[in-house]
């Protein structure tokens, strides 16, 4: 008798200890972060770790340097891996707009559509948004446009990515504690377009009650004094895209996104919620901060691959913060890191290197193709035309231009002395065609060597990825699975093979939200 009531004890005592655990198990992660680098995926994870261990006095093709942990990108290191798929309705290539929709609400649309399903008749609410009414301030950062198809996703419903005007009305509607990075393109009724609303943004953002922050100072401040709402914009953005500059560019007067995630910690940590939302079950404080690397993607787009790098280390610079949150609250934080798809086509390794890595000579390229583009080539090609296209024809229009000499080798790092006939043959022609608007090639030649995008500088570009064995394949999304990495509270949900949609649902059930999709 006495054996038996031990035994009964004993039970009962683990029953108990498995119920508590349950219990442990089932709470919410507080404080969530979720990471997208736009067109990011192995490709660009690989090339960032290689360049990092040649910068660091080691070589790309030496595993015992590529291991080292200071080679390592924070995402690669992080405590579990996966793979997702990107496809959308009815495209193995995904556009930002579809897959952002997947990320956020659970569910497959089509390219170009954001948070509606594919008969653009159904709205659904993202999860930041059901984060919102459950209790959690939301930040929204990006280091493009935040009215762009990836931000959108997290607060907006529309049939079309470029209604811009009606994405910003429905920002400054979301009530969000917390937007950051670039500006708005179409904020007011002279920049919206057909089918487009007509609001002025602006005004709806401060009628709502935000208070728009555009100098380094005023952020910065943000962190020690955090007002409430707010909309941070970097001083610089360099056209109208209203993006931030490349990383390779940027100036002194404008935020890393490493710096601008922590201002976002700072205001979304300063509140406590409102218990008048909705889902208030088991409802924690906390927030959900949703940051993307826009620019990654711009730059694979134009095959520039130190832009590419460059971006891609702010990017995780800013994972890095997140990750000393995690360290102060490992049982609360939730960290998810992935790419939205593969952009450009970006290989290790190209038909010329063979299994060679030179990495090293990557270091020379000072500039991004953007700045390049605009800083300096378009001056000099107003200045020049006119005597350059007089003899288009001629074989060494390129050469004759001491300027450009300069620049190949100042800008990019190329030896042009060291260059094979083929290469300079192929700078030449890029030279008469952004110099003259025409060369020797077809136009479909002329399509395939320079996808739209300042011959020129695409060529160069081309001929310096090359040789350091990075090639291109695309000047648009590819279709390739992306990785996605986790660590902290319920990351090993993430791990595995599974569809981009499936990413919302996991995040969903971490924060013990209703199950996605919702209908709004």
């Amino acid at each position: 008798m006495m054996i038996l009531k031990r035994y009964v004890g004993s039970l009962m005592m683990a029953v108990a200890m498995l119920l508590m655990a349950s219990a442990a198990c089932a709470t919410p992660a507080k404080y969530v972060f979720f990471f997208l680098g736009d067109g990011m995926a192995s490709s660009q994870i690989q090339a960032t770790e290689a360049y990092l261990t040649t910068i660091n006095g080691g070589s790309a093709m030496v595993a015992a340097d590529l291991l080292r942990p200071e080679n390592r990108l924070n995402m690669s290191k992080m405590e579990v891996s996966g793979m997702q798929t990107t496809y959308d309705s009815y495209a193995l290539m995904t556009d930002s707009a579809s897959s952002a929709t997947a990320f956020a609400c659970g569910l497959k649309t089509r390219s170009g559509v954001i948070g509606m399903d594919d008969t653009k008749t159904t709205s659904y609410k993202s999860i930041a948004q059901l984060a919102h009414e459950g209790g959690k301030r939301v930040g929204v950062i990006s280091s493009v446009s935040l009215d762009h198809a990836t931000p959108a996703a997290y607060y907006a419903s529309v049939p079309s990515r470029s209604y811009m005007n009606n994405i910003g009305t429905q920002m400054a509607a979301s009530g969000y504690e917390f937007f950051g990075g670039g500006g708005l393109v179409k904020p007011t009724a002279e920049l919206s377009g057909t089918g487009d609303t007509d609001n002025d943004v602006w005004a709806l953002l401060e009628q709502n009650g935000y208070v728009v922050l555009d100098t380094k100072e005023e952020i910065l401040a943000q962190k020690a004094n955090p007002r409430d709402k707010v909309v941070c914009i970097n001083e610089f953005l360099p056209d109208s895209s209203k993006s931030m500059p490349y990383a390779i560019d940027r100036p002194d007067t404008n935020l890393t996104l490493a710096e601008m995630t922590e201002v976002a910690i700072a205001t979304l940590m300063s509140g406590t919620g409102n218990s008048s939302r909705l889902f208030n079950l088991n409802r924690s404080d906390g927030f959900f901060l949703m940051v993307e690397g826009g620019k990654i993607d711009w730059a694979c787009h134009a095959n520039d691959a130190m832009a590419t790098i460059g971006d891609m280390l702010d990017f995780d610079a800013a994972i890095g913060v997140a990750l000393d949150f995690y360290n102060k609250y490992p049982n609360d934080t939730l960290i998810v890191v992935t790419g939205d798809h593969e952009t450009g086509g970006m290989s290790i390794g190209h038909a010329t290197t063979g299994y060679k890595a030179y990495y090293e000579k990557l270091l020379g390229q000072k500039h991004s193709y953007e700045y390049f583009d605009s800083t300096m080539w378009t001056p000099h090609e107003e200045a020049n035309e006119a005597a350059v296209c007089a003899n288009w024809q001629a074989p060494n229009n390129l050469e004759s231009d001491a300027t450009m000499m300069g620049w190949i080798q100042n800008e990019f790092g190329l030896d042009y002395s060291t260059l094979n006939d083929y290469q300079k043959q192929k700078l030449e022609d890029a030279y008469d065609k952004s110099m003259c608007e025409v060369n020797d090639n077809s136009d479909s030649e002329n399509t395939l060597l320079y996808g739209g995008y300042n011959p020129i500088t695409v060529t160069l570009t081309h001929i310096l990825n090359e040789v350091a064995s990075v090639g291109w394949t695309s000047y648009s999304h590819t279709g390739v699975p992306v990785p996605i990495f986790a660590q902290g509270r319920y990351d090993y949900l993430f791990a595995g093979f599974y569809d981009n949609t499936d990413i919302a649902k996991k995040m969903a059930r971490a924060m013990n939200l209703p199950p996605v999709p919702v209908q709004k």
